[in-house]
């Protein structure tokens, strides 16, 4: 538009958001935008850095899974020690075995079974049916005797029962009830002999009658014979428990083995932590031609340190040891990409043949180090939250990564501050711009006035002159 000011002089208002304004928003957010631009490569170093430490900790935490499973092969009383015991007939005897049992058989003849002393009483018509007061004498094995009394407290069944239970007599006291009605019963708390108990001197009006003796097992373990106060017995065998089931004239043969279960599922369990962490640094060290980046740590000497001390590791050797010197004498072998693979044949073959010198293998017991002990150690190292390569590594990243935000925010306030100004001068030439129309309106139509008076005036000089 334009705006004539006479004598040929005209304002030209087009273009210049006359009558509209200005959007002082929008105008600050692209000053703002363009501000930040900036930012945009520190963020994405801030991005890569914080890749980088995620896979770090992710292959850490599986340093950390794996040295687990190495602490269960170091373990002396642990899987690699396991023993498991097998009876030929468990009706006779069962048998179990602790860590540290010796491998061989074991002939067992069970000739008697241990009992429990126990006494009943003739029935009484119910269990709170009262019968004579009095006293008898109860004794149990070569203990001190004790006088036990009946009295209007305790003169049923029930009370009775429950007077003896409250008492550190050695037994336990309780009422049987059944066709013929009830009686009290008694049971020794110790089997065998030593628990053979005594009743003597009743003047009650109850009849005991010994319906158990307390007597001991007697059994022979490879032509040795032995008497026990219960029917599980332990000591005759070292590091193995006999339940005595019942007798026989022939031997039943205990067995007793290296644990092939608890074994396999150690090394297995090794294994397959060993091979999470092989398969994750793989992973980072993938090269994929033509793509944009490649894997966070793909070129990270901390991470080719780590991988190079695990392959050191899995290619540990002893001498002698009956040949079982390698992992791969034990079935455990290296694939192409550097993981794991058991044979289960080869490794349970090593087990049931001798389970000895496949625990000397990890732990070499005549000595100090072995093929879990010496990865152990190695790990120990690695995994280190002072040292370890990769906790390091991880602390360079984080101090990098936070010089990097510390540069974004100092840009962000900077901008921060502009916008406030920004805002401010945008907002002046806003109300400029919005009161500007008004002023020049008023401006034309002044001139407008003056224009139309000079107009006037040059007509009447021309009427006079005209006279």
């Amino acid at each position: 538009m334009g705006s004539s000011l006479g004598f040929g002089l005209q304002i030209n208002t087009t273009g210049l958001g006359l009558n509209q304004g200005l959007d002082v928003q929008s105008t600050v957010e692209a000053l703002e935008t363009a501000a930040e631009a900036p930012e945009t490569p520190l963020k994405d170093e801030e991005t890569t850095y914080e890749n980088e430490v995620s896979a770090a900790q992710n292959i850490n935490s599986l340093l950390g899974t794996l040295q687990t499973a190495v602490q269960a092969l170091q373990d002396p009383e642990g899987a690699l020690a396991s023993t498991t015991a097998a009876s030929s007939n468990d009706n006779v005897v069962t048998a179990s075995a602790s860590s540290g049992a010796a491998a061989g058989t074991y002939t067992v003849t069970v000739n008697s079974l241990a009992t429990t002393s126990a006494y009943d009483t003739d029935p009484l018509s119910t269990s709170d049916t009262t019968f004579g007061t009095g006293q008898f004498t109860l004794q149990v094995g070569s203990g001190t005797p004790v006088t036990v009394t009946v009295d209007s407290s305790n003169d049923t069944l029930n009370g009775l029962a429950s007077y003896i239970n409250s008492q550190d007599y050695g037994v336990t006291a309780s009422v049987v009830t059944d066709a013929n009605g009830a009686r009290l019963s008694l049971v020794s708390d110790t089997s065998g002999a030593p628990g053979n108990i005594t009743i003597s001197g009743n003047t009650t009006g109850l009849t005991f009658n010994q319906t158990a003796t307390g007597a001991n097992s007697s059994i022979t373990v490879d032509g040795i014979s032995l008497n026990t106060t219960s029917n599980t017995v332990t000591g005759a065998i070292p590091d193995v428990t006999l339940d005595l089931e019942g007798t026989s004239t022939s031997p039943a043969t205990i067995t007793v083995s290296a644990d092939q279960n608890q074994v396999s599922s150690a090394v297995n369990d090794f294994v397959d932590a060993y091979n999470a962490v092989i398969d994750a640094v793989n992973t980072q060290f993938t090269y994929t031609s033509g793509a944009s980046s490649q894997p966070p740590l793909f070129a990270d000497a901390s991470l080719q340190q780590v991988q190079q001390e695990l392959y050191n590791d899995i290619d540990y050797s002893i001498s002698g040891n009956d040949g079982y010197n390698t992992l791969a004498s034990l079935g455990i072998t290296v694939q192409s990409n550097g993981t794991l693979e058991v044979d289960s044949g080869t490794l349970d073959n090593a087990v049931s043949s001798d389970p000895s010198a496949v625990q000397n293998f990890f732990q070499q017991s005549t000595g100090t180090d072995g093929f879990a002990l010496n990865f152990g150690n190695n790990l120990t190292d690695l995994t280190n939250t002072v040292s370890g390569p990769l906790y390091l590594d991880i602390q360079g990243m984080d101090q990098d990564e936070q010089g990097l935000e510390t540069q974004v925010n100092q840009i962000q306030d900077n901008v921060n501050q502009e916008a406030t100004l920004w805002e401010q001068q945008y907002a002046q030439v806003n109300s400029l711009l919005q009161t500007l129309p008004l002023e020049l309106e008023q401006l034309n139509a002044e001139l407008g006035n003056l224009n139309g008076s000079s107009t006037g005036s040059s007509s009447s000089s021309s009427s006079s002159s005209s006279v």
